[in-house]
């Protein structure tokens, strides 16, 4: 789905990705672990057009997307939620949710149908659709800020964090929601501090130091291993 090559980006004239080769397969659930500091989430930034590549290729698919902007890679499939606070809190739950089809806001119908079947999927659309995004605990925000990601039917979702400042009922939602993206046929890309939660609802796990990728395996084996635990993961899992 996503294959990166060589990949050399940051910020200021410095690059924190050192040539970084990373490929991501059709309908997975991959998540990116790693010290702070190691270039997770420019990982991200890079995929979604939010920072352009000093050197190097990015494809998706048989498609060359390095560079281009944040909307065409809308267009193209890739959507991305952000770290926190993605939501208007004085806007509507069905307002937040349909800004995530603003490219296409002239196609009343076609977004109330989209916004139909999110609302089938993820209930609070339909239970508070009318009242202020502000109202929502951390959890549901995320829900909504996940369902508002689906608005287009994207091919891949890319999560930064999504289970900081989170408490574990609403790990639990976040969780149920990245399986449904995946049962659907949605490809998953993660950023996660917390790495057993990352890594518990992935299939594949990424190992990143210093803007290269140090490791990939299942997330399972990444999980096991203590050496990856002690050195890079904050001790022992």
């Amino acid at each position: 789905m996503i294959s990166m090559t060589g990949v050399f980006a940051g910020y200021g004239g410095g690059d924190v990705l050192q040539g970084l080769d990373l490929n991501v397969a059709p309908g997975s659930v991959t998540c990116i672990v790693g010290p702070n500091g190691a270039g997770k989430s420019t990982v991200l930034r890079t995929i979604s057009g939010l920072l352009a590549p000093r050197s190097g290729a990015i494809r998706f698919g048989e498609r060359d997307i390095a560079g281009l902007h944040p909307a065409e890679l809308i267009k193209a499939g890739i959507v991305q939620v952000p770290q926190k606070n993605g939501l208007f809190p004085a806007m509507t739950v069905t307002e937040n949710v349909l800004l995530g089809g603003y490219l296409r806001r002239r196609e009343k119908a076609y977004l109330q149908e989209r916004l139909a079947r999110l609302a089938e999927r993820f209930p609070i659309i339909a239970e508070r659709g009318g009242e202020p995004a502000g109202n929502l605990s951390g959890g549901q925000r995320r829900t909504v800020e996940f369902a508002r990601a689906l608005v287009l039917e994207p091919a891949m979702v890319l999560l930064d964090e999504p289970s900081l400042g989170l408490d574990p009922r609403s790990l639990g939602l976040v969780a149920d929601t990245v399986n449904a993206m995946r049962d659907s046929g949605v490809t998953v890309l993660i950023v996660e501090q917390n790495v057993r939660f990352g890594l518990g609802i992935a299939g594949h796990g990424v190992v990143m130091e210093s803007g290269r990728v140090l490791m990939t395996d299942s997330a399972r084996t990444i999980l096991d291993d203590p050496e990856m635990g002690a050195l890079f993961l904050g001790g022992a899992l």
